[in-house]
């Protein structure tokens, strides 16, 4: 089988805070924070797959520290599992103080994205790191708990009436 180690699925941009990306909080709005996972997570996930491939599920969102004006946000995602046909992306975000270079955990996420084509064999990743063991180690365990959760869903979506709220 062929593998691809976790370090060569890394995916880095920076950012910036400005006035235009805060909230009436003074902090960055999430929204933009969910775009840039959802952006910067799709480049590892391809990178496996080396085909289309297209967000299932962002599964677990940690707010831990928010982003302030005069902030970097630095977005690093990489690939922590691989299923039959999904990828499971981890994303992590360091904010650091520009001024004080005091730097510190903003945000962790896992997302999850599948390949469109049926009949493919995805590579085994290769965790190459301290913190890519630790990530991927857990990744069987929230497999377990995603496919729990999408039954759910599933279930929970066939009680969604489809109707126009306007004609009831």
């Amino acid at each position: 089988m062929e593998t691809i180690k976790v370090s060569q699925t890394l995916s880095v941009s920076n950012h910036r805070v400005f006035s235009s990306d805060l909230n009436e909080h003074d902090t960055v709005f999430g929204g933009k924070i969910l775009a840039a996972i959802d952006d910067n997570s799709s480049i590892p996930a391809s990178r496996v797959a080396r085909i289309e491939t297209v967000t299932a599920s962002v599964d677990q969102v940690n707010f831990i520290l928010p982003f302030r004006l005069q902030d970097s946000m630095c977005t690093e995602s990489y690939v922590s599992g691989v299923g039959h046909r999904s990828i499971e992306v981890f994303t992590k975000i360091i904010g650091e103080h520009l001024k004080t270079g005091e730097r510190f955990l903003g945000l962790t996420c896992f997302s999850s994205f599948v390949v469109m084509e049926r009949q493919i064999t995805l590579p085994a990743i290769v965790p190459d790191s301290e913190e890519y063991r630790f990530v991927c180690a857990g990744y069987e365990a929230r497999q377990a708990e995603r496919m729990v959760k999408l039954k759910r869903q599933e279930q929970f979506n066939q009680q969604i009436s489809l109707a126009f709220p306007w004609t009831n």
